[in-house]
């Protein structure tokens, strides 16, 4: 048993002062305790949040931020973006897969992000052809993120086709290649050998799963695991959006709503270009829209209709994606002033009944970050796994601030990482803002950059 104790803590009642929290000995929490004496619990430096989830997430594009930020000669869009992410991943081997990975994780957990969902479509070798082991890349994944003491959803992606109506797939794509069989037999010899990792499905996209490819994957997935997490991308693009029409007479949206019962074991990744009857049947359909603000301004995606999502009661959360940024501050951050640029007015994401920004954001990016991820990480409750982010209380732009102007403090101002110690399953994983096994970690990673800088 390990026992915390915090000045102040976000429960899900709210702000909670001298708060004890007893955790077992696999890291969920067994009791919380308000105005409690610590009694010998390990205190806590200063407030304590729950730890968000990075509900989507390709962690090999860590190592191409940057990369693709050259204007081309027709000009540059998400399209062209993808084929230097062709060319780049041509190049990837397990090493650097897994030192990659390693890197970003650390990265994310002192960012904010307890967890992550790993969307991961890199299954084969750079000719096309299945590694001796079918896992190899899921198993370089799974032993990075227990290197950087990360929580991890792994979700094989299932990709079979190149473009709507189940076009032949284009040799930068032959490393994502699998048919419903393969990805679900993958998940499955995943799970019997990982029980303490949670996976899931993600069929890529409409445009890249065919409609019996996709259903055929669901039936096989419900045998193994009716519970599962299933992720896929959704209307990112306004191009994906009119070929969809082509195809199929239906939005991608649109088609996913008439065609399976989505529920809140689902995550929409992006949604960006809805109509209001879209959104409001993803809202009404208990499905989690999987924002990643920072990568959709990146990459020229668009803005999601956030106001009229929320006024519906939708659930949505939050992902570093390409992993241009690794802070869970700035994707929330990110995620509101977009909307007030387009809107032009403030407090977008706020209602009358909860009137603070920050604390909207962050609740709804931890409840819907919970669900997507198939985890007990909902929150500081019985139950539910003590991750936790503790603050720094000498950060300057939080001194004064408590409660919901806390929180205010922490997504609006500022740009140093006030996440001062991190706590998986109720263990540090990040002590005073540095990582236990950061230097390591880091060394292979200047090492994997090295050679695919030289090659």
């Amino acid at each position: 048993m390990n026992v915390l104790h915090a000045p102040e803590a976000l429960l899900p009642s709210g702000w909670a002062r001298n708060v004890r929290i007893e955790v077992d000995d696999a890291g969920i929490i067994v009791s919380v305790t308000p105005q409690a004496r610590p009694n010998g619990a390990e205190r806590l430096r200063g407030p304590a949040l729950p730890g968000l989830c990075d509900l989507h997430c390709h962690a090999f594009q860590r190592a191409m931020a940057g990369l693709a930020e050259r204007r081309g000669s027709s000009g540059d869009t998400f399209w062209t973006w993808r084929e230097v992410m062709y060319g780049f991943v041509s190049r990837l081997d397990p090493d650097d897969v897994e030192a990659i990975a390693a890197q970003l994780y650390v990265e994310l957990l002192k960012g904010g992000f307890t967890s992550v969902c790993e969307f991961h479509y890199l299954h084969h070798d750079p000719d096309g052809r299945p590694y001796a082991n079918p896992t190899e890349m899921s198993e370089r994944l799974i032993a990075a993120a227990a290197s950087a003491g990360i929580g991890l959803t792994l979700l094989p992606v299932l990709y079979v086709s190149s473009d709507f109506g189940g076009k032949a797939p284009t040799p930068g794509q032959r490393r994502f290649l699998g048919t419903p069989d393969s990805i679900v037999s993958m998940i499955d010899a995943l799970r019997a050998a990982h029980p303490d990792v949670r996976f899931g499905l993600a069929p890529h996209s409409l445009r890249a799963v065919p409609a019996d490819a996709l259903a055929g994957a669901l039936r096989a997935l419900e045998a193994i695991d009716p519970a599962a997490p299933i992720h896929i991308h959704a209307a990112e693009q306004e191009r994906e959006v009119a070929d969809c029409v082509a195809w199929s007479g239906r939005r991608p949206v649109e088609w996913l709503l008439d065609r399976h019962r989505l529920s809140p074991r689902w995550c929409v990744i992006h949604a960006t270009h809805m109509t209001g009857a879209e959104t409001d049947a993803l809202a009404a359909s208990g499905a989690v829209a999987g924002l990643c603000p920072t990568t959709e301004a990146n990459l020229g995606d668009g803005l999601f209709p956030l106001a009229r999502y929320l006024e519906r009661g939708g659930s949505l959360g939050v992902g570093s994606d390409a992993n241009v940024s690794v802070s869970a501050i700035e994707e929330l951050r990110m995620l509101e002033y977009g909307q007030r640029l387009a809107h032009r007015r403030r407090s977008i994401a706020a209602t009358a009944a909860s009137p603070s920004v920050g604390m909207t954001l962050y609740r709804a990016a931890l409840a819907g970050g919970a669900g997507a991820s198939g985890r007990p990480i909902a929150g500081v409750a019985p139950g539910q796994r003590a991750d936790l982010v503790v603050l720094d209380p000498d950060a300057p732009f939080l001194v004064g601030r408590a409660g919901d102007a806390l929180l205010d403090a922490l997504v609006f101002s500022g740009n140093a990482s006030p996440m001062g110690d991190v706590y998986v399953g109720g263990r540090k994983a990040v002590v005073g803002g540095r990582h236990a096994g950061e230097t390591a970690i880091f060394e292979r990673f200047r090492r994997a950059l090295t050679r695919l800088s030289g090659s």
